[in-house]
């Protein structure tokens, strides 16, 4: 539990940061639409079709507030018809670690689970 308690994120100070960070993350559809966008650009409707479920409006809205937070850039390509793109920033690239050490945690997660349940 030591190594545990010294690591960064139960330093107090970073809190209000890691919170903020972890409730964008957390969005409902957040997750899904980075999952997509770290395999590279993808128009509006790209996206869509790889995020069973999500309505355009709330897509929307999520990729604005991704935008909004540095992690998504929107690329407008003045073409006929218009050309609108999505990709991570850097800043949103750095999170294929963190996106990767989710799934891993959900995999133990999900074992430990179900070990629970069979009992």
């Amino acid at each position: 539990m030591s190594q545990i308690a010294s690591h960064t994120v139960m330093n107090r100070d970073a809190c209000p940061l890691f919170h903020t960070a972890i409730e964008l993350l957390g969005c409902r559809w957040n997750g899904r639409i980075l999952q997509v966008l770290i395999t590279g650009r993808r128009r509006f409707s790209e996206l869509r079709n790889a995020i069973p479920g999500v309505t355009d409006a709330m897509l929307s809205r999520r990729l604005k507030e991704l935008e909004s937070a540095g992690i998504v850039v929107r690329d407008v390509r003045a073409a006929r018809p218009i050309e609108v793109h999505y990709e991570l920033t850097d800043v949103g690239a750095h999170l294929l670690p963190v996106l990767d050490a989710i799934a891993d945690w959900s995999n133990v997660w999900a074992r430990a689970r179900l070990d629970v349940a069979e009992q």
